[in-house]
């Protein structure tokens, strides 16, 4: 794949733009509850249960309504303000977490750590997608839109470096509900400090046209190629997050669990970083399914790791694999849906992560129930195989989106209305 670093605005100068600390670190805070989340509760409730199975049932239980409602929570902060959506929500969230955390320590039955579950996922405060939409406003015209594309999906992957590592530390060396515990705490602090940022979150639009777009996202077909395509995604973080817990423990070292995901998280990172610093003259559709083919074949050989320097390289390989499919999937969504509608579809894509996590949790902790110590690996090869065979029958669908529909439609007209 042929590219070249050409000169441009870099990661420094981005971070100087005016008022920019003011929503990235709350907001960094405040998207926590997504890397946190899912190992949290599949620590805590196999605690509890001594089953795999429960555990991933009960995080798929929360994967998917989060995946369901996060669409739903980006329209509505599109149309009446982040702060609104924001607020209430963490809130909710915070509460749901705690009492999924008492009924789990309690050994209540599964339907009602289901039940706690619902409202927990469906809260998980749409943090990254706004974060977007905040440097959209910032930097609308500027190059360094491109920048912060790179930027913003190097801090999700932070993310998943530290969160994972955060809450796998805190469930073992701690006590097994202090994962879920800090989680809701990170979210309440993170969520009502980015909310308090007031200056810097989009207008809201009040017009006809406007609200035509903001329906418009998931009628995009190249949108609905990328949502198969993260969903795959989805499956390699739930299938390592099980996958690794179980192995790890079966050798008799559960503290290595952390370790193992935090260096498939890191080279997840680093990838990132040097993705964000290269301007590839390659077009992105292409680079989309090279770097999708990379992650589907690596990820195939998980299952035929024995040991834990084995499953480290891997691991590591599998990271570096999936920021490039990440970054290329959201620089597509810039091209392909409309500037009133690309929250929504943000929020679609980090909708279909979570959905394709959710399964791999459940799918994975059946594996290694009934099955041998690895046959969780099973589930990021299947997953990413199918997300690549839909990729290459249509990569044809993203295309990029031709500028002139936006004024057609009378993007121009908006009214911006300032909302508290």
């Amino acid at each position: 794949m042929a590219s070249t670093v050409t000169a441009r605005p870099g990661y420094g100068q981005l971070l100087r733009t005016r008022g920019a600390w003011t929503f990235l670190l709350p907001g960094f805070a405040a998207r926590q509850p997504f890397a946190m989340l899912t190992i949290s509760i599949v620590l805590l409730v196999q605690h509890t249960t001594g089953s795999y199975g429960a555990a991933g049932a009960a995080a798929a239980v929360t994967g998917v309504s989060m995946a369901l409602f996060a669409p739903y929570s980006g329209r509505l902060a599109d149309r009446h303000g982040q702060r609104a959506v924001l607020i209430p929500g963490v809130l909710v969230h915070t509460a749901s977490g705690l009492t999924l955390t008492a009924l789990a320590l309690s050994h209540a039955p599964l339907w009602a750590l289901f039940a706690a579950a619902v409202p927990t996922g469906a809260s998980v405060p749409q943090v990254g997608p706004m974060v977007r939409a905040r440097w959209g406003v910032k930097l609308q015209g500027s190059p360094l839109m491109t920048t912060a594309a790179a930027f913003e999906s190097v801090t999700d992957e932070l993310t998943f470096v530290f969160g994972p590592l955060l809450a796998t530390a805190l469930c073992t060396a701690v006590d097994p509900a202090a994962g879920l515990l800090t989680e809701s705490a990170l979210t309440l602090l993170g969520g009502l400090l980015f909310a308090a940022q007031k200056s810097t979150q989009p207008l809201v639009t009040l017009d006809k046209h406007a609200r035509v777009e903001h329906g418009s996202a998931l009628r995009v077909p190249g949108v609905r190629v990328l949502i198969v395509t993260f969903l795959g995604i989805g499956s390699v973080f739930g299938g390592m997050q099980v996958s690794l817990a179980a192995f790890t423990e079966s050798i008799g070292e559960p503290g290595l669990n952390g370790v193992l995901y935090g260096v498939f998280a890191a080279g997840n990172m680093l990838s990132g970083i040097v993705c964000g610093a290269i301007a590839w003259k390659v077009a992105p559709q292409r680079r989309l399914v090279v770097s999708y083919g990379a992650l589907a074949l690596v990820a195939s050989g998980l299952w035929a790791a024995h040991s834990v320097l084995a499953l480290a390289g891997l691991g590591l390989l599998v990271g570096m694999c999936i920021a490039p499919a990440l970054i290329t999937g959201y620089t597509l969504v810039e091209s392909l849906v409309p500037a009133g509608a690309r929250t929504e579809a943000f929020t679609w894509l980090t909708g279909a992560v979570a959905l394709g996590q959710a399964a791999a949790v459940t799918a994975a902790g059946q594996l290694e129930d009934r099955f041998w110590s690895g046959a969780g690996f099973l589930v990021p090869m299947v997953g990413t195989l199918l997300a690549l065979a839909t990729l290459l029958a249509l990569r044809s669908r993203l295309t990029t989106r031709p500028r002139t529909r936006t004024v057609a439609r009378g993007v121009g007209h908006r009214v911006p209305v300032a909302v508290d």
